[in-house]
């Protein structure tokens, strides 16, 4: 079974929310629920947007153009068109699951020839809707994919930061007890000191201790087989190793312990 599922994949406008309804308005959205709920993935989706926009907001052009070493082949203008692109592409009804990389490669080139500031304004300007749907919806792998390349960009420009924050823990929490192990094997994750819930101990139990951050990092993809394997585990790892991982493991290590914050 591997690495688990983290939820609905689907990131799909309903039909009365998409381009080809404009008539219709959102139906009313849930009372505010606690920030740990799947009833606020939409707004730890927009907090991560309003970082992002931010923190390139006060960047110079040229670092538009910055490789990210997490997205090999992407600049960080390039990031930021694939989440731009994933909001077009579900009002459009063109997304039934997880972008596979030709469906993210003509989301980068759709927006080749425009400023990242633009794209930045025109993030802004569509999000409301795919965030309400975010959060009416459950959708974490939507929530996931901005957290994770906000700190993809973060990394690439030398700016770490809001790797102590509530969504971070709340993303760990949710990936961690998603892992699922073959056969009798079992594992739990202490996050921060904490066990993360959703843990059954059986069989060949294993046991690992790192933050929050560390755990969003290896489960999305931006740790190498070597890199997870260092980590405080409570026994060897090597018979479990490559069910950790939804995305990955990185081809290359990505150093980000310099990087605190």
């Amino acid at each position: 079974m591997g690495a688990g599922n983290v939820g609905d994949v689907t990131t799909e406008l309903p039909a009365d929310r998409r381009e080809d309804q404009p008539d219709k308005q959102p139906d009313k959205q849930p009372d505010k629920q606690p920030d740990d709920q799947p009833g606020n993935l939409g707004d730890h989706y927009a907090r991560s947007r309003a970082r992002v926009t931010a923190l390139l907001g006060a960047a110079a052009e040229a670092a538009m153009t910055t490789p990210v070493a997490a997205c090999p082949g992407w600049s960080v203008h390039d990031v930021v068109a694939h989440l731009l692109g994933v909001i077009e592409d579900a009002a459009a009804g063109r997304i039934r699951g997880i972008p596979d990389a030709t469906q993210t490669d003509e989301q980068v080139q759709r927006h080749r020839g425009e400023s990242t500031r633009d794209l930045l304004t025109s993030w802004e300007t569509l999000s409301p809707m795919f965030e309400q749907t975010i959060s009416a919806n459950a959708i974490w792998p939507a929530m996931l994919d901005a957290l994770s390349h906000e700190h993809d960009i973060r990394t690439a420009l030398g700016v770490p930061g809001a790797r102590e924050i509530d969504t971070v823990r709340i993303a760990a929490n949710r990936l961690s007890s998603s892992i699922e192990l073959d056969g009798d094997d079992s594992i739990s994750v202490v996050i921060d000191g904490a066990t993360a819930p959703g843990v059954h101990v059986r069989g060949n139990s294993y046991e690992l201790r790192a933050s929050a951050f560390e755990v969003i990092r290896f489960r999305l993809g931006r740790r190498s087989i070597e890199q997870v394997a260092a980590l405080d585990w409570s026994r060897d790892p090597s018979p479990i190793l490559d069910q950790l991982f939804i995305f990955g493991p990185a081809a290359v290590a990505l150093d980000e312990s310099a990087h605190a914050g």
